[in-house]
């Protein structure tokens, strides 16, 4: 019962890669495949520690960055380096997964041989959940969330993460950024603020970057 339950997840993830990666065109390629992207994003991270350099006193801040990067570190190793090596999926977009043959590829691009977590999706989920429990902003909670669900999208519809793998990456991401919150939180001497200021920054700089992207992706 168990095998034919665990067949029929598979063949829901399959058919839901399949409905996302099937929708394409010329635009969404080039939009997808820049979101996807890491260095397109560098201005929204140095907008968000802007913010936190801003409202934290410089050591709390100082440790922030740390407890933040150490929750990107670690949800990405996780998923990486334990996690892969045993599940072993690979991924849609590889030549050795038959469904490679129905899988819409963007720029040649099919990314590593195992999928399963997603380390984007960890890694943005990560930030996504860390950020939310600092600021409890429901302008840049949006934001970020809505980000980083966009960025999962865009690695289905890429071809390279089937659903589960992204659901799992975002769980790892969550898990991660608790535990790192609750460590910064009993280590390192930060007060919940009560008006954050500058928050409306790295939403600016966000969507400047993603109205940037959508330009690009239609001229």
């Amino acid at each position: 019962m168990l095998t034919d339950f665990l067949s029929q997840l598979i063949e829901a993830d399959n058919a839901c890669l399949l409905a996302i990666n099937g929708w394409h065109a010329p635009w969404a390629d080039t939009f997808m495949y820049a979101f996807s992207g890491k260095v397109v994003w560098i201005p929204l991270y140095a907008s968000l520690l802007y913010v936190i350099v801003r409202n934290l006193r410089w050591q709390v801040a100082l440790g922030c960055a740390v407890a933040i990067a150490f929750t990107i570190v670690l949800a990405d190793q996780i998923g990486a380096s334990l996690i892969r090596p045993i599940a072993e999926r690979l991924r849609p977009s590889n030549l050795d997964n038959p469904i490679s043959e129905m899988v819409h590829i963007v720029n040649g691009y099919r990314s590593g041989r195992y999928g399963f977590p997603s380390c984007h999706a960890a890694n943005t989920f990560g930030l996504a959940f860390f950020v939310f429990y600092l600021f409890r902003n429901r302008l840049l909670s949006t934001f970020i969330f809505g980000w980083a669900v966009v960025t999962c999208y865009s690695r289905a519809y890429l071809g390279v993460h089937y659903p589960g793998d992204l659901l799992a990456g975002a769980l790892l991401g969550f898990a991660s950024a608790s535990l790192c919150y609750w460590l910064f939180q009993k280590y390192g001497k930060y007060e919940r603020l009560e008006r954050p200021m500058h928050l409306w920054v790295p939403v600016a700089v966000g969507g400047l970057t993603v109205v940037g992207m959508l330009v690009y992706a239609f001229v």
